[in-house]
């Protein structure tokens, strides 16, 4: 076990490190061959053909793509992530000033999801079969079949324009007490917290099923243990591998999930940051936005192996 670990963890970053490298590649031919002119959506439809030249030459937009992704990969991995086109700054200051709020809006949906994702999954599992079982079954089913803008219009329409609770908009800057941060948060974690919930709560859920049809269980019934004791003593420990790469597997989805709400709520984030450099041909700031998405999403993925590694000893041993 001590030198297989060490192996695996080594195996799984080096993996993860290949596909980063190849995520790479594909993020800077995706955003060349995005259509327009970046220096001329810079300048503006007045410019001149002269000062558009000037301009792709002081970008480096003349250079062949090869070189352009030479000099961008090298750049990024010591940290240098060039110059934001649109806004004259650097792109890891505009990314500092970004990642906090997103940061922050993960943590807090993380926080409320996870326990209310596994306490329900655990109460599903009690009860299968039964009313309990079926109706969080229907919910569930439902928050996953829709899709988050749809989650984020209708809590609008319900909570900002009907009843007049909450604002529509997210402005993190008018956070001055604990009722402001509930007032401007609510809507944006309500939206992430649906799927992820759902999601959370039905593998949660199988997971405990899974133990729960075992033969120590079985064993532990014939004994006269209870179940409640059965499921938090015997099952619950057992299945904590697998419920963390759940939890895992279905935080990486928040990556996709905080871009439509970033962008619905106009809430300062690394997300709508991204969908605005779309908008502006932005390359540096699109292309870095787009690893950082990316690297999240790997690291997540990571984790969720080791973890099903660790709780498996014939995955651990192997």
């Amino acid at each position: 076990m001590r030198n297989t670990m060490p192996k695996l963890v080594l195996g799984r970053l080096s993996s993860s490190l290949l596909t980063l490298f190849l995520v790479s590649l594909v993020i800077f031919a995706i955003t060349s061959l995005l259509p327009g002119d970046t220096a001329q959506q810079i300048l503006g439809q007045f410019a001149t053909p002269e000062q558009v030249a000037a301009l792709r030459v002081e970008l480096g937009l003349d250079q062949p793509a090869l070189l352009r992704y030479w000099h961008w990969l090298s750049g990024f991995a010591t940290g240098d992530l060039g110059m934001s086109a649109s806004n004259g700054m650097a792109v890891s200051q505009l990314m500092n000033d970004r990642l906090p709020n997103s940061l922050l809006l993960a943590a807090i949906t993380t926080a409320i999801s996870v326990p209310v994702a596994l306490l329900m999954g655990l109460v599903a599992a009690m009860r299968r079969g039964g009313n309990v079982d079926r109706v969080l079954n229907i919910v569930t089913l439902s928050m996953v079949a829709v899709p988050e803008f749809l989650v984020a219009t209708i809590a609008v329409l319900i909570f900002a324009v009907h009843l007049g609770w909450l604002p529509a908009l997210s402005y993190v800057s008018t956070v001055d007490n604990l009722g402001d941060f509930v007032r401007i948060y609510a809507m944006p974690v309500l939206t992430l917290c649906c799927v992820l919930i759902a999601q959370m709560a039905r593998m949660t859920r199988a997971a405990l099923i899974d133990q729960l049809d075992s033969a120590y269980i079985e064993m532990a019934r014939l004994k006269g243990v209870p179940p409640m004791r059965r499921v938090l003593r015997h099952a619950l420990p057992n299945a904590v591998g697998p419920i963390a790469n759940a939890v895992a597997l279905s935080l990486s989805y928040l990556l996709g999930g905080v871009i439509i709400v970033e962008t619905i709520f106009n809430y300062p984030g690394i997300a709508s940051l991204m969908v605005d450099a779309v908008s502006n041909r932005d390359l540096a700031l699109v292309q870095a936005c787009a690893m950082l998405f990316c690297g999240a999403y790997l690291i997540l993925v990571m984790v969720a192996d080791l973890c099903a590694i660790l709780s498996n000893p014939r995955l651990r041993n192997r």
